[in-house]
């Protein structure tokens, strides 16, 4: 069996995130022996670092390496004001025009206000369809009182767990795709067109040629 492999970006400058624990407990949800995972932090980043893109920084050429080559992507941020924050919008920046081909993504969101619900679909999802993202699964928003930290742990309100755990399904299920299935779209895929022209004409049932 292929081992794939997912990796968890979450945008919150809070040392005490509630964002980050989400992602943590999403990831020991999904982690098995065929399913590699791993979370970074982008306030462990440098501000001038990202802001400059700087990729001889070992930390951050160390994440955009994972990134090109894991096979699913978990994003999560706050919202403030109504938008994803400004540390994502930098490491976005950061990474190459098609740096999500070929991959699976999840958006998860936290705020103080369910008002804030259509901020990953209306701000954050454009975003990531630009970069030829293969499959943007529906993106999932907790309210922050939904979410409690405290010295038993980790915990998420029973109406808002069952929304989550679906759209982590759909998560795990896009991810199981075979490898040429895997790099249809991608604007440059590995090795040239995956479908050429020629091939359809051979394959087509058309009864008229295509010229």
């Amino acid at each position: 069996m292929k081992t794939r492999s997912v990796v968890a970006v979450s945008a919150s400058p809070s040392s005490s995130s509630k964002t980050a624990f989400l992602v943590d407990h999403v990831l020991d949800h999904i982690a098995s022996p065929s399913l590699c995972v791993r979370h970074d932090r982008l306030r462990d980043i440098s501000p001038q670092t990202l802001l400059t893109g700087d990729l001889s920084d070992v930390a951050l050429a160390d994440i955009v390496q994972a990134i090109d080559q894991a096979d699913g992507i978990i994003i999560a941020t706050p919202i403030f004001k109504a938008s994803f924050t400004g540390l994502l919008k930098v490491f976005l920046d950061v990474l190459p025009q098609f740096g999500l081909a070929g991959k699976a993504v999840l958006c998860l969101g936290t705020g103080g206000s369910a008002a804030h619900v259509l901020s990953l679909d209306y701000g954050l999802r454009p975003v990531l369809q630009s970069m030829a993202a293969r499959h943007v699964v529906q993106s999932h928003f907790i309210v922050e009182k939904d979410l409690t930290r405290d010295e038993r742990g980790f915990s998420i309100a029973e109406s808002a767990a069952a929304p989550l755990w679906e759209a982590v399904h759909h998560f795990e299920q896009v991810l199981r795709v075979d490898e040429e299935s895997r790099w249809l779209g991608h604007p440059r895929p590995p090795g040239g067109p995956l479908y050429s022209v020629e091939k359809y004409k051979t394959e087509s049932k058309h009864e008229t040629p295509i010229d």
